[in-house]
């Protein structure tokens, strides 16, 4: 392995900022993180882990070892009559994951299609679009705990799966690092095609026959129309979660604003579209210098090219400060800033 020093994180980080890291390094197997562990612990460096760069918006130079999680590899671990069990390495790329299992018919993710990152970020967040979250196909995930050297594994239960939360993100976070995540997926066709664009979408592609093949293309066909594309303008998907409310809450706000957006939650509970609640705010396609808000999808925001991470992360703040403002409702990031 080989530490680089002064290195770029530009091309590393989807909201393309200009920062660098004072040392960088990639790993590529278990052998490479307990190495680069014992050098974190002997040098006392402050260290950081990155996957797909999709979730991190850097503020400044990072002052210490940022390492790239280059571990590859998808194999079928188990099966039986209805369940397929896939296993893959926590540097796959997420989107390309689940292409390979909709290429081999395994069902259950086509609906995380298009989403950006690795693997091994999406049991972190507990990854979801369209009515699908991670979780609902989650097995298994392995991980090398920074604590003690040892590697574990976790069961769903374990991680304690919220909406984009997980015990990696909270009481775990910074203490481990993903190796494997191992998914348990269908067989036999079981689609989620609740959502109404999802509906619309295979209608417009003349799609007669329910398969993951039509599914997967009707929400990428979606989600390019509604985000910008990473490798064109900056952005880190959805900034923000979609916030919880009570019914009480929810009401209040409803006779207020009759066209609010909200889903019913099985606890009673109500969700609440996040990106209606900034675009009521005025913000949908605002541009500060070169951070903005995107023209189409109020909840990304956006690098128009020389925008640094202080110039997002303060436009984010004004944004939850005029939602609560305005609806009493307090905006909470998805986007990890360093």
């Amino acid at each position: 392995m080989e530490i680089l020093k002064d290195y770029s994180l530009k091309s590393l980080n989807t909201f393309g900022l200009n920062v660098d890291a004072k040392y960088f390094i990639r790993v590529a197997s278990l052998v490479d993180i307990r190495e680069i562990d014992r050098f974190i612990k002997i040098k006392k460096l402050p260290y950081l882990f990155i996957g797909g760069g999709s979730n991190v918006l850097f503020t400044k130079n990072f002052n210490g070892l940022v390492i790239k999680i280059d571990l590859r590899g998808i194999e079928i671990v188990d099966e039986d009559a209805r369940h397929v069990f896939v296993k893959a390495a926590s540097g796959e790329n997420w989107d390309e994951f689940v292409r390979y299992c909709v290429n081999h018919n395994y069902v259950g993710i086509e609906n995380l299609s298009l989403i950006p990152g690795s693997v091994g970020a999406s049991p972190i967040q507990n990854i979801g679009a369209y009515g699908v979250e991670m979780k609902d196909f989650f097995y298994e995930v392995e991980f090398y705990d920074l604590t003690d050297g040892s590697v574990k594994n976790f069961k769903k239960a374990d991680c304690h799966f919220g909406y984009r939360s997980s015990i990696f993100k909270n009481e775990l976070k910074g203490k481990v690092v993903i190796l494997s995540v191992t998914f348990r997926l269908n067989k036999k066709p079981f689609f989620k095609t609740d959502y109404g664009v999802i509906k619309d979408e295979l209608k417009k592609l003349g799609v007669k026959e329910l398969a993951a093949k039509a599914i997967r293309e009707a929400v990428i066909n979606i989600r390019r129309r509604k985000l910008p594309d990473t490798e064109i303008i900056g952005n880190a998907g959805s900034f923000y979660k979609n916030p919880v409310v009570t019914a009480e809450k929810h009401n209040e706000i409803k006779s207020a604003f009759p066209s609010l957006v909200s889903f019913l939650q099985s606890d009673g509970t109500y969700k609440l579209a996040a990106g209606w609640l900034i675009e009521q705010c005025g913000w949908k396609g605002k541009r500060i210098q070169d951070a903005g808000v995107h023209d189409k999808q109020a909840l990304v925001l956006v690098n128009y090219g020389n925008a640094t991470g202080e110039d997002i992360l303060e436009l984010s703040e004004k944004i939850k400060s005029s939602v609560f403002e305005r609806f009493g409702v307090e905006l909470e990031r998805e986007v990890n800033v360093v």
